[in-house]
Order: C-alpha cells, then sequence, then structure tokens
C-alpha cells in the first residue's frame, strides 16, 4: 500500500483554499453589482409630479351691450327774432342802419338777419341787392316775395325789425342825459327833452335849437321851450331822424 505523499496533500489542501477564497470573493463581487444594479434602478425612476387640481374658474362678465343706434341729440330750435314793441310792422318806415330778420318759409338758406346799409338797400342770396330804406316791413316783405318768384314758387317772406338804428336823434349840451335818443312817430321837441331827463340849471330854454340836414346842408330850426310850455303851436316841430337838439 503506497503511502500518501505529505508534499501533494499539501498541494491539494492548498488548492481547496484558493478555491474556497475565490468563491468567497466572486460571490462578495456578485453581491455589489446586484446591489448596484439595484440603486441605480431606483435612481433612474421616474419621478412622479404631483399636478395641482385647476383653479376654478370664475365666470366671464358679459361686457355691456353697445347699440348700434347712434344717440339723438337734441337740436335746439332757431332763436326767435325779437320783436320791438315800438315798430308798427304797417306803419314803421324802415331806414338806414336798421336791423332786419328776413324769414322766407322753408328755405333757411335765404333767411337771416340782414343789415340796412348806410345807401338804404339789402342785400339776399338770389334776390341781390334791394331797396330797404323808406319801405314799411310789410312793403319790403312783399317786395321780396316778388323777386323770389323767379327762383322759388309761392314764396312766403316776413320782414321784422330787430333793431332801430336809424330812427334816432341825439342830444347835446345843457340837458339831463347827452347822446342818442330813439326817436318814437310824431315826437315832438318838447318831448325828447323830457325823455333825455330835462334842462339842467344852467340851461337857456329860449335859445334851444335843432340842427337838421337837408339835401347836403344843415339847417338850423330854433325852438322856445317856455313857450311849448305855454302851449305855442309853434313849436309843435315834428323831428325827423338824425336831427340834433342842441341845448346851449
Amino acid at each position: 500500500m503506497m503511502k500518501a505523499n505529505p508534499m501533494m496533500n499539501k498541494e491539494v489542501t492548498s488548492t481547496t483554499q484558493l478555491r474556497g477564497a475565490t468563491s468567497t470573493v466572486l460571490q462578495s463581487l456578485l453581491l455589489l453589482s446586484m446591489c448596484a444594479t439595484g440603486a441605480l434602478a431606483q435612481d433612474t425612476k421616474p419621478a412622479t409630479t404631483t399636478t395641482a387640481p385647476p383653479a376654478a374658474s370664475m365666470p366671464a362678465t358679459p361686457a355691456p351691450a353697445t347699440s348700434s343706434t347712434p344717440a339723438t341729440v337734441d337740436t335746439p330750435p332757431p332763436p326767435t327774432p325779437q320783436v320791438l314793441a315800438s315798430v308798427n310792422a304797417a306803419s314803421y318806415v324802415i331806414g338806414a342802419d336798421d336791423q332786419l330778420q328776413i324769414t322766407v318759409w322753408r328755405e333757411p338758406t335765404l333767411s337771416g338777419v340782414v343789415p340796412v346799409r348806410p345807401d338804404g338797400n339789402i342785400s339776399m342770396v338770389l334776390a341781390g341787392d334791394i331797396p330797404a330804406a323808406g319801405l314799411t316791413p310789410i312793403q319790403l316783405g312783399a317786395d321780396i316775395a316778388n323777386r323770389l318768384k323767379k327762383f322759388i314758387q309761392d314764396p312766403s317772406v316776413s320782414v321784422v325789425v330787430t333793431a332801430v338804428n336809424s330812427q334816432r336823434i341825439f342830444m347835446i349840451g345843457e340837458i339831463g342825459k347827452v347822446g342818442p335818443l330813439m326817436l318814437s312817430p310824431g315826437m315832438t321837441p318838447l318831448q325828447a327833452i323830457a325823455s333825455a331827463g330835462g334842462l339842467s340849471t344852467f340851461a337857456n330854454s329860449k335859445r334851444i335849437y335843432i340842427l337838421r340836414g337837408l339835401q347836403g346842408k344843415q339847417v338850423k330850426i330854433p325852438f322856445n321851450y317856455k313857450a311849448a310850455l305855454k302851449g305855442d303851436s309853434k313849436q309843435l316841430i315834428t323831428l325827423q331822424p338824425g336831427d340834433t337838439i342842441v341845448v346851449p
């Protein structure tokens, strides 16, 4: 029977121990690899994001409805011409510098306020220059209507005196109120003096006179205030537009 070789036994033992150590190392490496793979898998797991619930939306406020119909603007009626209480349309005689309101019915472009020029004429669309001085408002309206018949069928024209500038006289000297004075029909020097506030304390009542323009000349007409107060008929002088009463 052969004896076991002690050297061979040592080599077998060493080999067995080496295999055991190698197996242990491989198991450790495999365990480390599995742990690393698990950690990597955990890191690469997609993150779950928490989505906030949508906020409750407020109901939209409807915009105010806009009307397609344009707003209507009330247009004030044209001003009514002021009629002077002292002017009679049938008897008043129009003069230079008067102001007239001429109205052509249903023809606003032909209506309006026009002044009487110093030459006594007025100017109108279509009708042109029309003599006005020396006529009453009624006569002038009829003349204008007759001229407009060429352009308008059955024209209706009204004339109103809105400012009396031609029917004036002038007061100067020792009188209560110096300046222009509106002349009323049939006015006398005594009435004019009374309307102007009467004579002053230093007035010479016997030497009052009236200056009147006639045919380019100025005429001096004497007036005795005291005689007029006594009813002297010679002092009943009818004043005319443009007369100037001088009280020395």
